[in-house]
């Protein structure tokens, strides 16, 4: 029992983990409590943490729920145990300590603190300002147009490839796409936020009448903007299997080159309680993502 005499759900790791008031309710609509999140991080660990470790994480909190007041917390509280580990980074006018999640324990104890959702950078803590993830986020630009993401998806990977960059591909659980590839690690995020501009003004140019890089939504006139703002330092993006704080529990799933010819795709298509099929079949599983060279790259990217 738990203090005050309350259940404890015990989960079994290299350490023990225990879920405080585990039958707590974190999505009224589903029934999922909070000890359904910890199973699923539990389940999901040997492919999400490889994937998260090293990285300073931003903690999406919903202690009361999805349907009360989030806290998006970059800072460790003093109270989180001494074995989870931290990162002290700076930002401007100060510092922050951040979380990072080394391991399944530390993922099960962030379940256990309501982090429904954990955010990763795209660099890691001990070169945080060296991204060695350069991030598209595909959003559609009118409700329910996924077909558009799924093409504008297609678009972005065909010219990544034609400048030799690999690309990896994940529904964020909520409306969109990411398209991943991976760096280096040897450019700072000014260049590569750059090359990301550059890449997405190409797109525009070949594609005025569908793709956009204007950031107001009043500039856009209906077209899918092509969203290069998370590659920048401390800005986050959803980590691969990561819950949304969503009715029905979507999760952020990767996914083949192949499936955007899906018809069935979604954005939001698998659940905490659907994803368990799925992670037999990981598309991103023993498969190198060897970090390439943004310059070579970039200097490609004025030939094609």
């Amino acid at each position: 029992m738990g203090a005050a005499g309350k259940p404890v759900a015990t989960v079994s790791t290299k350490r023990n983990v225990e879920i405080q008031r585990p039958e707590k309710v974190l999505f009224p609509d589903d029934g999922i409590t909070k000890a359904d999140l910890a199973d699923h991080y539990r389940a999901v660990a040997p492919l999400m943490v490889p994937q998260l470790r090293g990285r300073p994480i931003m903690m999406e909190r919903h202690p009361d729920g999805i349907g009360g007041k989030p806290l998006m917390q970059k800072n460790a509280p003093d109270y989180f145990p001494d074995w989870v580990r931290r990162a002290t980074l700076p930002k401007e006018g100060g510092k922050v300590t951040h979380v990072v999640c080394d391991n399944q324990a530390t993922l099960l104890y962030l379940a256990d603190q309501a982090c429904i959702t954990p955010h990763r950078w795209l660099s890691h803590a001990d070169r945080p300002d060296h991204p060695d993830v350069l991030v598209f986020d595909l959003d559609p630009p009118g409700e329910g147009d996924f077909e558009t993401v799924r093409w504008a998806a297609r678009r972005v990977c065909e010219l990544l490839d034609a400048v030799r960059l690999p690309t990896r591909l994940m529904t964020t659980g909520s409306r969109g796409l990411h398209v991943l590839t991976p760096l280096d690690g040897q450019s700072d995020f000014d260049a590569v936020r750059a090359f990301a501009r550059d890449v997405a003004e190409e797109l525009e140019r070949r594609h005025p009448e569908r793709l956009t890089t204007a950031a107001r939504k009043a500039d856009r006139g209906g077209r899918l903007y092509l969203d290069t703002q998370r590659n920048a330092y401390a800005q986050t993006a959803v980590s691969p299997y990561a819950v949304r704080a969503r009715p029905g529990a979507p999760v952020a799933v990767p996914i083949a080159h192949a499936e955007l010819d899906d018809p069935e795709l979604r954005p939001d298509g698998w659940t905490l309680r659907t994803v368990g099929e799925r992670l037999e079949s990981d598309p991103w599983s023993g498969k190198p993502f060897r970090g390439r060279s943004l310059r070579a790259a970039a200097a490609r990217l004025g030939r094609v």
